[in-house]
């Protein structure tokens, strides 16, 4: 049974991956906002040591951006802190950016796949990596320490100014990460852009590589990112493919860090089955140290890491804590079923553009496509059921709930797993379950969702 507990400081605002929820809706307020800027500029200034810090601010699409945008600015500049604004592109491009402009701090507006009713606030360090927990905690402490945002004496105020050729540097950057000896002349690509902050980035890079592009989800309206689109929902990309007669669909999710990739039937790959195209293209061309994946990562690709006798670890859920145990270990590659993919030798962070060249790069040197691939690496059925669950809840005490989970492992009679695990965005409690057996599997994760919603029924 797998009952990981989160081992995290504990946090007001702050969840596995920045600052989310509903825009008007305590924290994501302009006010907030503004105070969060000044608060994360005051810790920059105080931590950086730099004479006059500087951050990079970009955006996905959302139409809350323009205001989360200007409070940012005005509360970075209030701190002391310089701007440089370079609009909507994919959080990695911040991360990027933030890297070689030598900014001490990437932030990133965006609330990913969610819809365009949610927004949130991300942050990258001066090495483009996700910043660490007690970076957070110092940021909250110092929200908590002042009721408004203050401001530096006028001489000493930050400046901002636009970036105009962010989006030209990375693209630049994406394309140099596929192999220089091989090019994508004669493959005939569907991208989706999920309406999202790669709309004008991800199609630019492949068709310079000379791909045939076929382009859907590239019309943001400001209100709909991720709406029947992109990563989150694959079958728009599953028909385009097949109404192009394309070879590989390619779809990004809102802020263009994570894939997920069709193949020219129309079948869906996840996260496991690309990272592991790489992982194998890799090791056949040189010792791969191990790699991370999470609590959800398929047994499959477990499995087939030992096959390769390649070291594999889970961390949790979360490309942040896949990245920690990537610093921890030495190791270059992990990832996500859900499609945050890492390659540290192309990138400091998840890109979903950057992921897929590598797979088509690997694909290209193999002489194998996506359908070969998910013949070769099948995965085993899960089933997750996500039960709303207050914070109050404490679920890992409840005797129900435990001997559930103990019933429902046995059932699987070791062929398969448990895992329940609650949200870092969202009030809820993930109840997931895998096995070789498809109806045990929902079976078990049906009833064990049931016991685990009267068990919060009845306390709350």
């Amino acid at each position: 049974i797998f009952n990981p507990s989160e081992n995290r400081l504990s946090r007001s605002y702050f969840g596995t991956d920045g600052i989310r929820g509903r825009v008007g809706t305590a924290p994501i307020t302009p006010d907030f906002v503004l105070r969060l800027g000044y608060a994360a500029g005051r810790v920059l200034a105080a931590q950086s040591g730099a004479a006059k810090p500087m951050v990079i601010v970009g955006k996905d699409t959302r139409v809350s951006g323009y205001m989360f945008e200007a409070a940012l600015e005005a509360g970075f500049t209030a701190a002391g802190v310089d701007v440089r604004m370079v609009g909507p592109l994919p959080t990695p491009a911040i991360a990027y950016l933030t890297r070689v402009l030598r900014a001490q701090a990437g932030v990133v507006i965006s609330a990913s796949h969610n819809p365009f009713h949610d927004n949130g606030i991300k942050f990258f360090s001066e090495r483009g990596t996700k910043l660490p927990d007690a970076w957070e905690i110092a940021v909250e402490a110092e929200i908590d320490a002042n009721a408004a945002a203050g401001c530096v004496d006028s001489a000493k105020l930050g400046r901002a100014r636009r970036v105009t050729d962010a989006p030209g540097r990375y693209i630049e950057f994406c394309k140099s990460t596929f192999p220089a000896d091989l090019s994508l002349k004669g493959v005939k690509l569907v991208v989706d852009c999920a309406h999202g902050a790669a709309y004008q980035t991800a199609p630019a890079v492949f068709h310079e590589l000379g791909a045939d592009v076929t382009v859907i989800g590239n019309q943001p309206d400001g209100l709909n990112i991720n709406e029947g689109v992109g990563a989150t929902h694959p079958e728009a990309l599953a028909a385009a493919v097949l109404a192009a007669h394309a070879d590989v669909g390619i779809a990004l999710d809102g802020d263009a860090d994570r894939i997920i990739m069709v193949d020219r039937e129309g079948a869906v790959l996840d996260g496991d089955q690309l990272l592991y195209a790489i992982v194998k293209e890799r090791a056949a061309r040189g010792p791969v140290s191990g790699v991370a994946g999470t609590l959800m990562t398929n047994l499959a690709f477990e499995q087939a890491m030992q096959r390769l006798k390649i070291p594999f670890g889970r961390a949790k859920v979360g490309d942040r804590y896949v990245l920690e145990m990537l610093s921890e270990k030495g190791w270059q590659y992990g990832g996500e079923n859900s499609g945050h993919i890492l390659c540290l030798d192309c990138h400091s962070t998840g890109d979903g553009t950057v992921a897929a060249l590598q797979v088509l790069a690997a694909g290209l040197r193999s002489g194998t496509d996506l359908v070969a691939l998910k013949t070769e690496l099948p995965l085993f059925p899960q089933k997750m059921i996500n039960v709303p669950c207050p914070k109050s809840f404490d679920w890992r005490a409840s005797s129900s709930i435990n001997a559930a989970s103990a019933a429902s492992e046995a059932a699987l009679q070791g062929k398969g797993r448990v895992l329940l695990r609650p949200s870092g965005t969202e009030p809820l409690l993930r109840v997931m379950v895998e096995g070789e057996d498809n109806s045990a599997v929902v079976r078990e994760a049906e009833a064990l969702a049931a016991v685990v919603a009267a068990a919060i029924k009845g306390a709350c």
